[in-house]
């Protein structure tokens, strides 16, 4: 199927949408986009963009949506890699893995969808590949896909163990009925058990009632957890005083969905 391309124009405001992204404004990138598609309605590269919009504002359904029809588009290699990312939010792993692959197939220097192989063959437990698609990933481009970082078990366990002894008193006496457990990985029932899923890339999650929802006369071990994910972790930070940073900032997180705050009550709290 062919179709007129983009005009030069058309095309500068695609750069600028991808630039507002860059710079985390999704609304005004869809400001952007909706008045182009407005001139060339369901044109395969704008299609491409409403997707990477989509995916930014976090409604992968949306993406999948709007990549219906954009298979022509200019760049192939972007179309299966976005598809991917879309299947991936969704926690359709399987699927990602396969569209990820025919990225790679097109594009074989492509990073981004090295690392985003690595991380869906981390989530259908092949450690082999994951190790091999996050070092293919480094080596294109060392800055933005850096190898996840390398902290044992133990390691880990003990920058947790600080991150709640420096939580406020009156939040420790909350967490004595309240299990704080160390995984791997979120699996993937845990993720859809929200529609939409949460993404697989999540730092922490609790998992239970707030203390606001539960009744008076509630026995104190109502069922519960904070869950805290490794992997997530080491990928997500460069350095080790960076990890301890972003543990702690984990956990005060979700001991604020324990406690049924909003941002204005975390600072009361000592969590800000």
């Amino acid at each position: 199927m062919s179709y007129d391309t983009l005009t030069e124009s058309q095309w500068a405001e695609v750069e600028r949408i991808y630039d507002l992204l860059d710079e985390e404004e999704p609304e005004d990138a869809r400001r952007v986009l909706d008045a182009l598609l407005a001139s060339r309605p369901g044109h395969p590269d704008l299609r491409m963009v409403d997707a990477a919009v989509s995916l930014e504002e976090g409604d992968a359904r949306r993406a999948l949506a709007a990549l219906q029809g954009a298979e022509t588009s200019a760049d192939p290699a972007a179309f299966f890699h976005l598809r991917a990312v879309s299947e991936y939010e969704l926690c359709r792993f399987e699927q990602a893995r396969d569209d990820a692959c025919r990225a790679i197939d097109i594009l074989p220097d492509y990073p981004e969808a090295h690392d985003l192989l690595s991380r869906v063959f981390a989530h259908l437990g092949d450690r082999e590949r994951t190790d091999e698609h996050a070092e293919a990933a480094e080596a294109l481009d060392p800055e933005a896909f850096p190898h996840p970082l390398e902290v044992g078990d133990v390691e880990f366990d003990a920058l947790v163990e600080a991150s709640i002894t420096e939580l406020p008193e009156r939040v420790r006496r909350e967490l004595e009925h309240l299990p704080v457990i160390v995984d791997a990985l979120p699996t993937r029932e845990i993720l859809t058990l929200e529609d939409p899923p949460l993404s697989p890339d999540i730092l922490g999650l609790f998992v239970g009632r707030h203390l606001l929802d539960r009744a008076h006369d509630e026995a104190p071990m109502a069922p519960g957890s904070i869950h805290l994910f490794r992997d997530n972790l080491r990928r997500a930070c460069h350095d080790k005083d960076e990890l301890a940073r972003e543990v702690r900032i984990t956990v005060q997180h979700e001991v604020g969905h324990l406690l049924g705050l909003d941002e204005d009550d975390l600072e009361d709290w000592g969590l800000a």
